[in-house]
């Protein structure tokens, strides 16, 4: 890799920075505390009592969150969460677009995500759109980090980051079960065994775990002479995982870790909507013409991970990981030689525009099976790579005025995505059913190579003087991008590379009123890097400066905790993608300025812990407003992108103004009950703000409109038969609310109707 002089003196800063700080250090043989020090630092929040005197604003999902509800769906586990949007797609929450703080919800792709502190996007820098997200029910909680306090993480550094938090190897035997049967033939298994061993070489540990789930699915696709199986639209989904650790018995504090899993991914699931009225009349159909659709996936990830604490100032943890994703998405892409019905065709009918009744409605009549054409179904065959070594240290020192916390990082991160697909043509008769199939060429209809190696350190202090709290920081990122393209007959194979230096900084400031009050603030400089792809065609990188303000308040008893927060986010350089499910022209674009600005509140009282009752009655409340703004008029022309034709003033697709959470429960030591309730106003889907469905041309074009806002309530119970043995039960979405929650990839899409559920948790 080629480095810049200046970003050459800084790194070699850092990592000498390194081998002084241990010479610098008292030597000290008492280790007591370092392994809950050096643990702690390996996650991104750690305790949750570290949100306290944290600069940002920082949110902790625990397990109890996860399991009261029976959620598998990280959009309904995220609606707890100020500053969190969430747009649906699947209604199982397989393929997750979330936003922090009004950055692009598209497949996730602006967040920093991670399981257990190591990147899990695809390829973070050359492909990180989440068409893979962790299994959030194997899940022990997650952190969720907005604020000054991200520069520590990337690449993507304008929204915010989200880890994910598997279960830990436990320090003692212990056994768990738990089996859950639900609406539409949903069968889950979750189980796990570990313990931590003494020995005469320390402490072992291990863990084996297994996550399983099979869904029939809740909607049904059309049935044709040739076709009867319209109910099987579900997935299957497993997760085995294995981890092992051993702490040396030396005067030293040290730990290894080994952690190997893999999630395997089997869908019959579609990017293909309804048409606005037969939506109207069954949200949950799907068409004849889907029924081919169907996507799977297989995820590998590791890292082996090493923490040593030479002294009580001062841990290092170096962690060096890999993760492999492929995946091929079968689904319709278009229609071809449609029937006119005056005895000729029509060439091409894209899905969107057909959805909205485009050339008469002949390719409406194609999905649904009532006209003769051809349909072209797409192999979206891909194969990413990660792979890297990072690592990270923490410094103490200082007097009884001043204490210096200093963490340094350096990671060198490789990642890549393979795109090698190909179109199969299906010949349709008049009555539905399938005449024949033309087999397409692997390669004929994508065979690009997209490569990053990336260069990333960061330097932040952590520093406490009296009542104060200040936390500067920076990071910077040198890419080398490669983008080799196969595709039809180049020869020889265009190979382009660039070469990008990013920079982001930060400041973060905290003082502690009294023992209740703590109040806070930030700014922050970030950056989201473009593809590969993107980048050789003359994209800039995404830059924002963010700001925010807040106060945090718990009282002594531990009973109320209460959060409001101000943010104030610009936007420049925006980068947004054409198009999603193959129509458009598929070129990313820089869309320009945008600014977020936005109120966070959340507050938790538990009234049985405040009087002193023999129960608990906890209660909570989180809710965020958000005015997310087009600052400039958009320059895409290409009429089926939904950033296209949006005028300054305009509102950002899919950013919701209001969202807010609230439940209450009661909990005994033998039984217990929750309800929660949760909404989403209604959003443009579209740069142009439209209310109809049509593009930024006056064309039909179902991705245009509105989503419906929508209010679902989730209640749950549960009974202990005996002490680690429950029965427990619930219904989401009790009250069967039909709504529209997005119109990508290809038109209207419903949430889940009513999901009841029963099971049997066993931990021992």
């Amino acid at each position: 890799m080629k480095l810049e002089v200046n970003l050459l003196n800084i790194i070699m800063a850092i990592t000498s920075l390194g081998v002084v700080l241990p010479a610098l250090a008292a030597e000290d043989d008492s280790n007591a505390d370092a392994g809950a020090s050096v643990l702690d630092k390996i996650m991104v929040i750690g305790n949750p009592a570290n949100i306290e005197t944290m600069p940002g604003s920082a949110h902790v999902v625990t397990k109890t969150d996860i399991r009261e509800q029976n959620y598998d769906d990280v959009n309904q586990v995220l609606r707890k969460v100020p500053g969190v949007y969430v747009r649906q797609e699947d209604g199982f929450g397989l393929f997750p677009n979330i936003s922090l703080r009004g950055v692009d919800t598209t497949r996730s792709s602006k967040i920093t995500i991670m399981e257990d502190g190591v990147l899990t996007a695809p390829a973070p820098y050359s492909a990180p759109a989440a068409y893979y997200s962790p299994t959030v029910g194997r899940m022990s909680g997650m952190e969720i980090l907005k604020g000054s306090s991200q520069v520590k993480y990337g690449p993507q550094t304008t929204g915010g980051v989200i880890n994910y938090l598997s279960t830990p190897i436990p320090l003692k035997e212990t056994a768990y079960l738990k089996s859950t049967f639900g609406s539409f033939g949903d069968r889950r298994t979750h189980a796990y065994v570990g313990n931590t061993i003494d020995t005469d070489s320390g402490q072992f540990g291990f863990l084996l775990e297994g996550y399983s789930r099979k869904n029939d699915g809740y909607k049904s696709i059309d049935e044709t002479p040739d076709f009867r199986d319209g109910d099987n639209t579900g997935f299957t989904k497993t997760d085995p995982m294995i981890k092992l650790s051993w702490e040396p018995d030396t005067d030293i504090y040290q730990r290894f870790e080994f952690k190997y899993g893999t999630s395997d991914l089997d869908a019959n699931e579609t990017y293909l909507g309804l048409s606005e009225a037969d939506f109207a009349a069954d949200p949950f159909r799907r068409y004849s013409a889907t029924r081919f659709d169907n996507i799977k996936s297989e995820q590998k990830r590791s890292h082996l991970r090493y923490a040593v604490a030479p002294t009580d100032d001062l841990d290092i943890i170096a962690t060096a990981y890999q993760t492999t994703f492929s995946r091929n998405w079968y689904k319709l892409k278009d229609l071809r030689n449609v029937d006119d019905g005056l005895g000729g065709s029509i060439g091409t009918i894209k899905l969107s525009p057909a959805l909205a009744g485009s050339n008469g409605g002949a390719g409406l009549e194609c999905l649904k099976g009532n006209r003769a054409c051809e349909l072209r179904v797409r192999a979206n065959n891909r194969d990413y790579e990660t792979q890297g070594i990072d690592v990270v240290s923490y410094y103490r020192f200082g007097s009884d005025a001043v204490q210096h916390e200093i963490s340094t990082g350096i990671r060198f991160n490789q990642d890549q995505v393979i795109r090698f697909q190909w179109d199969d043509d299906y010949s349709q008769l008049a009555n539905g059913a399938i005449d024949g199939m033309t087999s397409g060429t692997p390669g004929a209809a994508g065979d690009r190579l997209q490569k990053t190696e990336a260069l990333a350190v960061f330097l932040q202090d952590t520093i406490k003087t009296g009542a104060w709290g200040i936390t500067p920081g920076v990071r910077l990122e040198q890419l080398d991008q490669t983008y080799i393209n196969n595709y039809a007959s180049a020869t020889p194979a265009p190979t382009e590379t660039n070469t990008m230096n990013l920079w982001a900084a930060s400041l973060g400031v905290t003082y502690k009123f009294n023992d209740s009050w703590i109040g806070f603030g930030s700014v922050n400089r970030g950056f989201s890097p473009p593809s590969p792809k993107s980048a050789t065609n003359g994209i800039n990188e995404e830059t924002s400066n963010a700001y925010e303000i807040g106060a945090r308040y718990t009282n002594p008893a531990q009973a109320l905790a209460i959060e409001a927060v101000a943010f104030y986010t610009q936007f420049d350089d925006l980068i947004v993608i054409d198009n999603i499910g193959g129509t458009g022209t598929g070129e990313t674009e820089n869309f320009g300025m945008v600014d977020s600005i936005g109120l966070e509140f959340s507050a938790q009282y538990d009234a049985g812990i405040a009087n002193g009752w023999k129960y608990r009655n906890p209660w909570y409340l989180t809710a965020t407003y958000t005015d997310a703004t087009q600052q400039n008029s958009a320059t895409s022309t290409d009429a089926e992108s939904i950033f296209s034709y949006g005028q300054s003033g305009n509102k950002v697709p899919y950013i919701p103004e209001l969202v807010f959470s609230m439940g209450t429960g009661i909990e005994s030591r033998h039984w217990g009950s929750s309800i929660n309730g949760s909404y989403v106003s209604d959003t443009f889907t579209s740069a142009n703000n439209v209310e109809n469905q049509v593009n930024g041309v006056g064309d039909p074009d179902a991705r245009f409109g509105k989503t419906d806002s929508y209010f679902v309530m989730d209640v749950s119970a549960f009974y202990r038969i005996k002490e680690g043995v429950k029965l427990f039960g619930g219904i989401q979405n009790l009250l069967d609310k039909s709504y529209n929650v997005s119109r990508q990839p290809e038109g209207p899409r419903p949430g889940m109707p009513m999901f009841a559920y029963a099971g049997l948790e066993m931990e021992f």
